[in-house]
């Protein structure tokens, strides 16, 4: 049964919960929000919500927490967009008190929203590893590979949004748990009375912070939405957009994003800047707008590579983003890890030939429009390919503004099919 009493002491106060794997995690959330009453978000709900507001599907979503881009990342800048989304959705559940997030999404909250206590759970990696053994039945190699690739994720994670190296670094949270040496329900307590203390009840700062984190989220979504990829911060109505990439023509993208931005309500001032400290491996991007309307997933599948590589240069010429796979394996792995939007497909390639292929694509990802481009099909081959749900199909050497209007029409279908999903 609930403590009422307990639950009364901590209105208008948060938890923010972030774990190691294999750290009993689970079993002192189910005990907090036993406790506590507390409304749970974590990264399952929230991705959930993020991919609902913005269209983009779950599995883009959730590549935000993931240490590995996309190949079309380059193209789409889609992990800003998750973030922007993600962002977007916790300010959202902000409105309510209450709330316990769990996971990556705890790092999400900035730190002067301060009526949200901060919790990490970890152990050192002996208890992971027999936890991780009796809990799955792995062997102590398999539990290894497992705790080591989470908490490289959450390492990429952190550093991303907190610039620490260190994920359980003391000095990123308000309580550290060593979950070796602590029993759940002592874990539970111990955070329970944490949440009393007056140190994290809600101040005027820290009611002033949340407001600004959730105009700073909306108008990370407007800068999404029109195709520009920059970090936002808000302070009192004042608005800065930092860029991390090379900015050619600055003036003309200061103005327009100070156009755009100005029109949200409660913004009063906008500045955009280049952030002097861009990472290293950006340093030779140039800032590039991201037009929605051109397809920016196309997987060119071909084992020529000389042609295909051609291809994808002059399609990127006419800002058509098209990454490369020399097989019918690859060209399956990638449809599940980077979720293309479109297929240029051969027919003839070594290993699984493009036909069986295109069968496979349509029963596992029917919504993605294949087009077949061929030097070597035959009128039956054509036949079958248009009877599994090929859009097109073409023949080598193919007319470039044939194949772009066809990759046209291909991402309008799937833009369409989106927002009818959406709606």
């Amino acid at each position: 049964m609930r403590n009422d009493a307990k639950e009364q002491k901590v209105a208008g106060v948060g938890l923010a919960v972030f774990s190691g794997d294999f750290c009993r995690g689970d079993e002192v959330l189910a005990a907090l929000r036993q406790d506590t009453g507390c409304r749970v978000v974590d990264d399952r709900v929230l991705v959930k919500e993020a991919a609902r507001l913005s269209g983009m599907s779950p599995g883009a979503i959730e590549r935000a927490f993931s240490a590995k881009d996309s190949v079309f990342e380059k193209f789409t800048h889609e992990k800003g967009g998750a973030l922007a989304w993600l962002r977007r959705a916790l300010a959202e559940q902000l409105g309510s008190s209450g709330l316990l997030l769990a996971g990556n999404v705890a790092h999400l909250l900035p730190r002067e929203i301060s009526h949200y206590l901060r919790v990490c759970l970890i152990a050192e990696l002996p208890f992971r590893l027999q936890q991780a053994m009796a809990a799955e039945n792995l062997t102590e190699t398999e539990a290894r590979r497992r705790i080591t690739a989470a908490d490289t994720a959450k390492a990429h994670w952190v550093q991303a949004l907190r610039g620490h190296e260190d994920p359980w670094a003391a000095e990123l949270y308000d309580m550290l748990l060593p979950m070796a040496e602590t029993g759940v329900e002592e874990a539970a307590a111990l955070i329970g009375r944490q949440l009393q203390r007056s140190a994290v009840q809600p101040t005027e700062e820290s009611r002033q912070a949340l407001a600004d984190f959730q105009l700073a989220a909306q108008a990370g979504v407007a800068l999404v939405e029109a195709g520009h990829d920059g970090e936002v911060a808000a302070q009192q109505g004042r608005l800065t957009v930092r860029i991390t990439r090379k900015v050619l023509m600055f003036n003309r993208l200061r103005d327009e994003v100070q156009a755009m931005l100005g029109e949200l309500p409660g913004v009063a001032e906008v500045s955009v800047e280049v952030d002097p400290g861009v990472p290293h491996d950006r340093q030779a991007e140039i800032y590039r707008k991201h037009d929605r309307g051109t397809p920016s997933k196309v997987l060119l599948v071909d084992d020529e590579r000389e042609f295909v590589q051609t291809l994808s240069e002059r399609l990127l010429f006419r800002d058509v983003g098209a990454a490369v796979a020399h097989d019918g394996q690859s060209a399956l792995e990638m449809l599940i890890d980077d979720e293309p939007e479109v297929l240029v497909l051969d027919l003839k390639m070594p290993g699984i030939d493009g036909i069986e292929v295109l069968r496979r694509v349509k029963k596992i990802r029917p919504e993605v429009e294949v087009i077949i481009l061929t030097g070597h099909g035959s009128e039956d081959d054509r036949r079958t390919c248009l009877e599994l749900g090929a859009l097109a199909y073409l023949r080598k050497p193919v007319d470039i503004d044939e194949l772009e209007a066809r990759l046209q029409e291909a991402h309008q279908k799937v833009q369409a099919s989106r927002e009818a999903d959406r709606a």
